[in-house]
């Protein structure tokens, strides 16, 4: 008997993709919060008290005068925004369903799909907490002035980018060792409140104390981001294409460690831990 099953045209198949990725980011959305209202006031909450926080440190130690010629809330906001950004799509990514997952029982599911939701799903939160906390303010507070906005908003993509890179790989180790990857996430966190370059200028770092920060991608993207808000503002200790390059590889490493992951992992494996 002859087969007469025809393969659906690639445009078709990407477009399923597509809108299995869409379902899991809304999935993955109400996963933290069942209320997605409540599950963005909660994520602007986190981001303005961060905000706070460093604004508070600022002024009791007198140190404003040390950040850029410019609106010194919005030189904070630069820094929490990509911060927030970066550290959050990991841990999403993180913590998305890997191949041992009872969702991955279900065609036409799988992890790739899983971690583009998760991504997904993180990126739409923190865009639009962005957008609200940056709207209240130019209409509360004072006028917002950007001085090229698009390319700023670039490097908030790129350190979506870049915690979708990192996230992966950690997410490629996470069955063979789930508590070092809980740990390692955890750690690279709190290390990156300091590490990220968000609470000082890097064209004011002393050269000796460069090399403990310019491994970090996103230490490269804030002060980025900060020379595209501000118009007097030229970084010269960062650049534009280092964390691109490092995100590129890294995402690869990733790829290549879920799929040897995918291919070799078993449920006994993951009860035993």
């Amino acid at each position: 008997m002859q087969n007469t099953h025809r393969a659906e045209p690639a445009f078709l198949v990407a477009l399923s993709i597509f809108e299995l990725i869409f379902h899991a980011a809304v999935r993955s959305i109400r996963k933290s919060h069942g209320n997605a209202i409540i599950g963005l006031m909660i994520n602007i909450a986190q981001t303005l008290a961060l905000v706070l926080v460093f604004y508070v440190v600022f002024a009791f130690f007198g140190l404003r005068g040390a950040g850029l010629r410019g609106d010194f809330l919005l030189y904070l906001m630069t820094g929490v925004f990509l911060f927030m950004c970066h550290v959050k799509t990991l841990s999403a990514v993180v913590g998305s369903e890997g191949p041992t997952s009872p969702m991955m029982k279900h065609a036409p599911m799988n992890t790739i799909i899983a971690i583009g939701g998760a991504a997904l799903g993180e990126l739409y939160v923190q865009v639009l907490s962005l957008f609200v906390i940056l709207f209240l303010y130019h209409a509360i507070w004072t006028p917002l002035e950007v001085h090229q906005p698009a390319p700023a908003f670039a490097m908030l993509l790129v350190a979506w980018f870049a915690g979708l890179a990192l996230g992966m790989v950690l997410l490629a180790v996470k069955p063979w060792a789930p508590n070092a990857v809980k740990l390692t996430t955890q750690v690279y966190t709190r290390f990156n409140m300091i590490a990220s370059g968000k609470m000082f200028v890097a064209n004011i770092l002393p050269a000796s104390f460069l090399p403990y920060f310019t491994w970090n991608p996103l230490f490269h993207l804030i002060d980025q981001a900060r020379g595209f808000t501000f118009n007097d503002y030229n970084p010269f200790n960062t650049s534009l294409m280092y964390p691109i390059w490092f995100a590129l590889v890294v995402i690869l490493v990733g790829l290549m460690g879920e799929f040897y992951t995918r291919r070799n992992v078993s449920v006994s494996r993951t009860a035993r831990q």
